[in-house]
């Protein structure tokens, strides 16, 4: 896990994911366009994140080690009274596990490989 970076003063963001390019490169891209961001490589660090960072929205990778992205949504959806807004990314195409992360309440599903652009934007949107 990393600390949040504290020269930024826009939302809290917190990005969890085990493919360390891929959560390098989310996390570089929510920080330009003024996130304060924290990361973690697993679910179970990313749930310890959540509990000390209280973000205003997490993105996520569906399958993990330690505590799949599924897993996380239910257990944040239980912890806190607000809704955390929630943006999982996948490479699994399946139609039942998206139609399980709307359940859950994501906010937004996104197929990798997918535009950074498009991240930043649907987390501007979420977050305005």
């Amino acid at each position: 896990m990393t600390a949040p970076d504290q020269s930024t003063t826009g939302p809290s963001v917190l990005v969890i994911d085990d493919d360390p390019d891929i959560l390098a490169t989310v996390a570089f891209a929510l920080r330009q366009a003024g996130y304060e961001v924290t990361t973690a490589n697993n679910g179970e660090a990313g749930l310890a994140a959540a509990h000390d960072t209280k973000p205003a929205l997490v993105v996520l990778d569906m399958m993990m080690p330690k505590r799949s992205g599924f897993l996380v949504i239910e257990a944040l959806r239980k912890d806190y009274e607000e809704p955390i807004k929630i943006v999982m990314m996948t490479a699994n195409e399946g139609e039942r596990h998206e139609s399980y992360a709307e359940l859950l309440g994501v906010d937004t599903y996104l197929h990798k490989p997918f535009a950074m652009e498009q991240l930043v934007q649907r987390v501007n949107e979420l977050l305005s």
